[in-house]
């Protein structure tokens, strides 16, 4: 099993290479395997970053957590990624673990709300998340929106 070192950053701490290594690793997984959008949001700047690297250095798993105020009034998990090789092996897990104990460190009694893949309701279920209201449609995927109790 691999195992990955995990690294919370804000965006002005990822250094070139970290914004590289980020911005390369949600193209592969969102952009390539999954549909055409505009990653860069202008909303990373705002987040903390949590990277998982293999012991090479590679960049495998990554989330944001989006401050309070930007995407909604509550914290908010998002771009949610693992490389497609580690999947099925826990760390999806693990990494929303890590986000959702870093959202309740940094915003303590907030919660979470998620825009979530629907096919994803269920792995984030294990987390806590419930979904709230009907699924909807963004960037061409079906979504649901989620939320979390502090």
């Amino acid at each position: 099993m691999i195992t990955l070192t995990w690294t919370w950053q804000r965006f002005a701490d990822l250094g070139v290479d970290g914004v590289y290594d980020m911005l390369a690793l949600r193209a592969r997984v969102f952009i390539l395997e999954q549909v055409a959008y505009l990653d860069p949001d202008g909303v990373d700047r705002h987040c903390w970053h949590l990277s998982g690297r293999d012991a090479a250095g590679e960049l495998r798993a990554y989330l944001r957590l989006v401050d309070p105020g930007l995407k909604y009034a509550e914290p908010s998990i998002g771009r949610v990624v693992l490389d497609r090789p580690l999947r099925g092996s826990g760390l999806a897990d693990q990494l929303v673990a890590a986000g959702v104990a870093q959202t309740d460190a940094v915003w303590p009694g907030a919660g979470n709300r998620i825009s979530a893949q629907s096919h994803l309701q269920r792995f984030y279920g294990r987390h806590g998340f419930v979904p709230v209201g009907e699924h909807y449609i963004e960037d061409t995927i079906l979504h649901i929106e989620m939320w979390r109790l502090p």
